[in-house]
């Protein structure tokens, strides 16, 4: 594979500023701070600008003060509703501190100290009502430069772990975050809980002829194609997991495993790990099968035949690590590959 820049989610201009997460008047600095900047979540998705002919969206990041006034204005509305067998709503917005915003051309707030906040429904509705405005990181990473980009996709990773850890894993009790939201307390023995990332390996296969070998997962719809992958288990190393995946899912033996690059995928908490690896020999590559569960259909790929193949194949989107190393294989741009699906 040709050297290039690194996969898509992969290139944030961002400091993230660990060090200055536990200092204990860190919140208080933020909403003083003029330059500060709020990235908005709701339901995984970001409030962008407004599209404009011939300029590209970019995250629409807020001053704390203007934000703040929506979530109370939002908790007074709703302080006296209340939902049939419901007791009374209670907006509050789960605030994480992303670092600082490095410069980057074209970019605006360059060392502006950024939070993600994530809103409820009532908030979010008195910001921005326009739907089109709010969008998921699959249908935004491709208009959005590096740095926006990156920022979504930690913003949309660290969202996700709150709203799954809610409750301690060693006595079941609340948990409350700290540390500007990069960990959880439990309330019943004061023990932290720290974010996960599930490591999966993704694997660019080849045979002697270069081809390449892609497959349709059985939850895609038909005549969609990528490169395989898997989880990594435990106390396994990432080339063995290679080496599994590829025996368990094409029944096909590979050698020459080497690692490529990484990218951080928040659906909803994976960290994609490149791979290419090679087939045994030409007849493991003629006798590959799917596993028939989670690969429904398996191809080999020559670069002519995947030029033919378009657009009525469907071959993983440029946001994904699938989609760039499927790209540096073809040696170009493979234009008319869907956008936004796929790892």
């Amino acid at each position: 594979m040709r050297e290039s820049t690194p996969p898509p989610l992969a290139r944030a201009h961002l400091d993230r500023d660990g060090i200055g997460r536990g200092a204990a008047d860190r919140s208080a600095r933020f909403d003083a701070d003029p330059d500060a900047r709020v990235l908005l979540l709701r339901d995984g998705r970001a409030l962008l600008t407004e599209r404009v002919e011939g300029a590209s969206p970019v995250l629409d990041l807020r001053p704390p003060s203007e934000v703040s006034a929506a979530v109370s204005a939002a908790g007074r509305s709703d302080a006296g509703a209340t939902d049939e067998g419901a007791g009374p709503v209670a907006p509050d917005a789960l605030r994480v501190y992303l670092g600082r915003a490095l410069d980057e051309e074209g970019s605006a707030h360059a060392g502006a100290p950024i939070e993600a906040w994530v809103l409820d429904e009532s908030a979010a509705m008195l910001l921005e009502p326009e739907e089109a405005r709010w969008a998921g990181l699959r249908q935004a990473a491709p208009m959005l430069s590096d740095r926006d980009a990156g920022l979504f996709t930690q913003a949309v990773a660290i969202a996700n772990w709150h709203r799954a850890s809610g409750f301690c894993p060693r006595c079941g009790a609340p948990t409350e975050p700290i540390e500007s939201g990069w960990s959880r307390r439990c309330t019943n023995d004061g023990g932290q809980v720290f974010p996960r990332t599930d490591a999966a390996v993704i694997v660019l296969v080849t045979d002697a002829d270069d081809r390449v070998l892609l497959g349709s997962n059985a939850m895609w719809q038909s005549n969609r194609f990528s490169l395989l992958a898997g989880f990594v288990e435990p106390g396994e190393s990432l080339e063995s997991a290679v080496v599994r995946e590829i025996g368990e899912e094409a029944g096909l033996e590979v050698v020459d495993v080497a690692y490529v690059a990484s990218q951080p995928w928040p659906f909803p908490a994976s960290l994609m790990l490149g791979f290419t690896a090679r087939a045994v020999s030409a007849e493991a590559a003629a006798a590959v099968a799917p596993d028939g569960e989670e690969i429904l259909e398996l191809r080999w790929f020559s670069r002519d035949e995947l030029a033919a193949a378009l657009p009525e194949v469907g071959f993983p989107g440029r946001t994904s690590i699938a989609g760039w190393m499927l790209e540096q294989w073809f040696g170009g741009p493979i234009e008319s590959s869907p956008q936004g699906w796929g790892a």
